[in-house]
């Protein structure tokens, strides 16, 4: 998969916008900052009876290696970086295969039901496809490059299940102000693939099929719990919020293994020039501990390869726009456009560094 959409996002932009200045009539109760921006999932519930469909194109990048906050080298890494499985069968002292770039896309499929005004159900599944491109170094020592290889394994993700409970009841319909606290209570449940596999490039030259690394899986295998905390308001035409959200296994999966916790918070602020459009600016913070067990078929000289090099914090800076419909036949429907980068990496390393992500989606209730 490649980011191509965005030549549609601008179509449906401009389609919300003209709908919302040339069709007078049946004007909905509606304003582009109703809901958080579009990277924060969760924030918000739903007036008994109604129903939310959603749909993401998540992509991301990382390019480069880093131990802790500095950059390091393929080269450093392959003569300084001890092989965790040295000593076994062709298994070279030092790492060999260095992971270079990486990209990331994602598609989200998800749907609200509120069976009643004190809570609302929600369901959320993805489809993955990764690249990573790698360097391979000759065997032994020094610096000699072998030659370059890709893998791209692509499955199902992990599906999520939620219930979010309004804390302060829902704001009342076309509300200028507003104030929202949103509890979710959510589970991961594992119905991502654990046991991709990809073609390499060894440094003796062979060319095996074997399990691809931690990072390059589609889903966790554990069953997590996932609770968030959401705030968000309105005054005129600011807007703002923030979020706090954990994701904790439970258990190992089947291989024995699990991926770290995970720790987030975010928090914004949104201006609303015109009821159809808000342009936002987040912040992003993370903490991710590192995988907890091995899989014994993920083995190599290569850090995705080592459970230890997992993890680490992140602050990412992420700009964005919200626009709905509100008159004619796209009222109600909403685009979300969310461009960000990380400002802060201290990584688990050696480790790839996050370099940008984009995300754009659409909403509609019923």
């Amino acid at each position: 998969m490649k980011p191509v959409y965005f030549t549609g996002g601008a179509a449906l932009a401009f389609a919300l916008s003209s709908s919302a200045a040339i069709s007078p009539a049946h004007a909905h109760d509606v304003y582009a900052d109703d809901h958080a921006p579009i990277g924060v999932m969760g924030d918000h519930a739903h007036a008994k009876g109604e129903f939310m469909f959603s749909a993401r194109v998540m992509h991301m990048e990382m390019q480069g290696n880093q131990i802790d906050t500095d950059d390091v080298s393929p080269d450093t890494i392959v003569t300084t970086i001890p092989n965790r499985f040295a000593g076994m069968p062709g298994q070279p002292p030092t790492l060999r295969i260095v992971p270079l770039e990486m990209r990331t896309d994602m598609v989200m499929l998800g749907a609200m039901y509120a069976p009643s005004d004190s809570v609302t159900l929600m369901v959320m599944g993805n489809y993955v496809e990764k690249e990573m491109d790698h360097v391979t170094y000759m065997g032994g020592m020094g610096t000699t490059v072998r030659g370059n290889f890709e893998t791209n394994p692509k499955a199902f993700g992990d599906t999520k299940v939620s219930a979010l409970f309004p804390l302060l009841g829902l704001p009342a319909k076309g509300a200028i102000d507003s104030d929202e606290l949103t509890l979710k209570a959510g589970v991961s449940l594992p119905t991502g693939s654990t046991d991709e596999t990809a073609q390499i490039l060894t440094p003796m030259g062979g060319t095996p099929t074997v399990r691809a690394p931690y990072m390059m899986q589609a889903g966790t295998g554990t069953f997590d719990l996932e609770p968030a905390l959401t705030y968000k308001g309105r005054r005129g035409k600011l807007g703002f919020g923030a979020q706090a959200a954990a994701s904790i296994k439970l258990d190992e999966n089947k291989w024995g293994y699990a991926f770290g916790d995970t720790y987030e918070a975010t928090a914004w602020l949104s201006y609303r020039p015109a009821k159809f459009i808000s342009l936002s600016g987040r912040v992003k913070g993370r903490t991710m501990a590192s995988i907890d067990g091995i899989d014994p078929n993920i083995m190599g000289p290569v850090q995705t390869a080592n459970p230890d090099f997992q993890g680490g914090d992140r602050i990412d800076l992420i700009g964005g726009i919200n626009l709905v419909g509100t008159h004619g036949p796209l009222a109600g429907h909403r685009l979300g456009i969310e461009l960000g980068a990380p400002v802060y990496q201290n990584l688990n390393g050696p480790q790839m560094a996050g370099d940008w992500m984009l995300t754009v989606g659409w909403q509609k209730a019923f």
